[in-house]
């Protein structure tokens, strides 16, 4: 049974998705198709940014909210070329990430449904 996106955060913490978010990051420079999109001076900054967000839409404090506002993510998204390739190898590193993680296979799961379906929401190329 899957843990409701919206329950994740109870479940794991910020612990859970610090660590999913950080063994991501780790693969995103040497990325070809993926490193070449993220400003190599703000790796630390793009980090916190998505971490926040999954703990805010995972259930957790809205702290994203306070600090950014609406996430708006196809706005902030735009400048990038997020075309299926991108999409898709993105979808990949975070699906290793969380497989890769400590994590329950019900979270696991469900972390990897939403992950997907907002990488595709985000195609814009």
């Amino acid at each position: 049974m899957n843990v409701p996106v919206n329950e994740v955060f109870a479940t794991v913490g910020e612990s859970g998705i610090r660590e999913v978010v950080a063994a991501f990051y780790r693969q995103v420079p040497d990325d070809s198709i993926l490193g070449p999109m993220y400003p190599r001076d703000d790796m630390e900054g793009a980090e916190q940014r998505l971490r926040s967000f999954l703990v805010y839409r995972f259930g957790g404090p809205d702290t994203y909210l306070s600090e950014r506002g609406h996430p708006r993510l196809r706005m902030r998204h735009a400048p990038f070329a997020v075309n299926q390739a991108a999409r898709d190898r993105w979808v990949d590193l975070m699906t290793t990430a969380i497989d890769g993680s400590s994590l329950a296979d019900e979270v696991k799961s469900a972390m990897k449904v939403f992950l997907a379906d907002v990488a595709t929401f985000l195609l814009n190329r």
